[in-house]
């Protein structure tokens, strides 16, 4: 059954949220999250680069060879990525400097790649690039609620701006990674909680967008369908 377009949209803020479900692109979740302005910037880049390559590859998926789709996507987003990088270097270079080697690593997020493999390769363009957006929202979403929290306790700031009390009495271990693994688990177990455990679920296997399946001959997919039933 077909989605619609709402649907899609939304898909990526609660149901399949790339990051609070999904577990996708979590090294720059844990490592930028300390300051709300950090977290804005790389939902903002993140998103950018992921309605680009997610255009261009649902452009050009009958084109694409199958073998080479991976490499040419890749092709695809890093050209998307180099773009930000100079933009936000030449206008931005406090944010440059604070989301450091993580700007140009957006290049290998898994969700950018996953998303033009999953969804870009096989739907329209429309489709596409609304899915990017909805997954582009939950990113910054799920990036902005995490460093809000951590940069209120840990610093007790919030985009920069000094919290009375709070200030005063933060706790600092929450801008160092245990505070962000244990604000991340909690994050997690609040979505979980919301969506009443439907939003983690088992998905169906299928070959289609394999890339391994030639090679098995779709044997692999065979014996996963007979473990879950």
């Amino acid at each position: 059954m077909k989605k619609s377009k709402f649907s899609i949209l939304t898909n990526g803020i609660i149901k399949e949220n790339p990051i609070l479900v999904l577990v996708l692109g979590t090294c720059p979740f844990l490592a930028v999250t300390t300051q709300a302005s950090n977290a804005i910037g790389m939902g903002a880049a993140v998103t950018f680069v992921l309605l680009c390559s997610n255009i261009i590859v649902s452009l050009l998926r009958k084109i694409i060879p199958d073998k080479v789709r991976i490499p040419c996507y890749i092709v695809v987003i890093a050209s998307f990525v180099t773009l930000v990088q100079m933009i936000v270097k030449a206008f931005l270079p406090e944010l440059d400097t604070s989301l450091g080697l993580f700007l140009p690593l957006i290049v290998v997020n898994c969700i950018i790649l996953g998303r033009a493999e999953m969804f870009a390769s096989k739907n329209g363009i429309v489709d596409s690039a609304l899915d990017a957006i909805g997954m582009g929202i939950g990113y910054t979403l799920a990036m902005l609620v995490m460093a809000s929290v951590r940069e209120i306790v840990g610093n007790g700031t919030w985009y920069g701006i000094e919290i009375p009390v709070l200030v005063d009495n933060n706790i600092l271990i929450m801008t160092m990674a245990p505070g962000g693994f244990a604000m991340f688990g909690i994050l997690i177990a609040i979505v979980n909680k919301l969506s009443h455990g439907k939003a983690i679920k088992k998905k169906e296997f299928g070959c289609e967008g394999c890339p391994s399946a030639a090679a098995c001959g779709q044997a692999g997919c065979t014996q996963k369908e007979a473990a879950v039933k």
